[in-house]
């Protein structure tokens, strides 16, 4: 039996990077044999077990076959016979088709060493388009390593775009799809993700009501402007994605969420974001949203940011009720503009005060980011 770190966590190693999580391969087990060392196993698909002191993954070697659509449509193939090699030719980038030994060996069949000298994202077989889930990893890791300086290799881009011709990026399921995007969200450079996905042609299928809003490049760049601008400014998750879409109907923001499965947070704060009420004061959306008082300093700086980069404002009528945030994001530009709308009977400016005095901690009460 024998034991090789892979993927990301030597990939990063070789960027200098501190790997978030390791990942190993075992060549030449059987699953008995890893229970009876005290392996736990946890794969459902395909035997994967957590080290009984570490909790770190330890696959066993396999071969993957196509048999139908989706990412779903595979036959996973495992024995002791077969090899490392084997293994890491069913990987997707060559960069994260590197081994490396207990002896500090690096097997490298694919070339990712040389990918990473060059900045590359570049796949490693063309078995590659039969996994939909893989364009979504490369326009992520497009936005991961941005600021390193990667690029898409063109012949990897041709065959993302036969994967959206083909269909094949039809068969995502959401939970698939948000996890890849809220991953992306994260990153440095979150507007690269979604850069890759218009590129590629898979915008209009995963969210059509973002690729109907770019149709005109002007609203697109401002969308992205707006991403960007939280990302620099060290916003939340929750709060970029309310960045890229205020510039969409609430409509629209419902129908993106909903289908994407993605979490109340994310929801509710993208919602607000879409009434333009979080940087005029006069969001009424009854209720509280999730997450509490942690938004209240994301969203002054939204508040900010949406105004600089989201386009004109639109005159919305509203309910009987203001979200707290909104009293906030008043408050929070009353030194800029005093003319806020009335906010249950007072300015913006007293009832972002008087919310700013009851509710939020000193910590928040710092100035918004230009």
């Amino acid at each position: 039996m024998e034991v090789y770190l892979v993927g990301g966590a030597v990939r990063d190693e070789l960027l200098g990077l501190t790997p978030a999580e390791r990942d190993w391969v075992v060549v030449g087990a059987t699953p008995e044999l890893m229970e009876r060392r005290g392996f736990r196993p946890v794969g459902r698909d395909f035997p994967v077990f957590l080290h009984p002191e570490t909790q770190e993954e330890y696959a066993l070697a396999r071969l993957e076959r196509k048999t139908g659509s989706g990412y779903r449509g595979f036959v996973t193939e495992f024995a002791p016979t077969v090899t490392l090699e084997q293994d890491l030719q069913r990987r997707d980038l060559t960069i994260n088709a590197i081994a490396r030994a207990d002896d500090g060996t690096l097997i490298d069949p694919t070339g990712g060493q040389a990918d990473l000298r060059a900045r590359v994202l570049r796949h490693v077989a063309p078995a590659f388009i039969e996994d939909p889930v893989r364009l979504l990893r490369v326009a992520r890791f497009a936005a991961r390593f941005a600021e390193l300086g990667f690029s898409i290799a063109p012949e990897t881009m041709a065959l993302m775009r036969r994967m959206v011709t083909a269909g094949e990026i039809g068969a995502l399921v959401p939970e698939r799809v948000w996890r890849e995007l809220a991953r992306a969200l994260d990153s440095s450079q979150p507007r690269r993700f979604f850069d890759v996905l218009a590129d590629s042609g898979a915008l209009p299928v995963v969210m059509p009501e973002l690729a109907a809003l770019w149709s005109t490049p002007a609203a697109g760049d401002m969308a992205l402007a707006a991403l960007q601008a939280a990302a620099v400014v060290g916003a939340a998750a929750p709060v970029r994605w309310a960045a890229l879409l205020a510039g969409i109907s609430g409509d629209a923001v419902s129908a993106l969420c909903e289908r994407l499965r993605a979490p109340r947070e994310y929801r509710d704060l993208a919602q607000c974001g879409s009434c333009r009420g979080l940087h005029t004061g006069r969001c009424r959306r009854g209720g509280r949203t999730a997450g509490g008082r942690r938004w209240l300093a994301p969203a002054g700086a939204f508040r900010s940011l949406a105004a600089g980069a989201g386009g004109p404002r639109r005159r919305r009528r509203h309910g009987p009720r203001c979200h707290p945030r909104a009293a906030y994001a008043a408050g929070a530009g009353a030194a800029d503009n005093r003319r806020r709308p009335a906010v249950r009977g007072r300015t913006g400016a007293a009832a972002g005060a008087r919310h700013r005095r009851t509710i939020a901690p000193a910590a928040y009460r710092r100035p918004v980011p230009r």
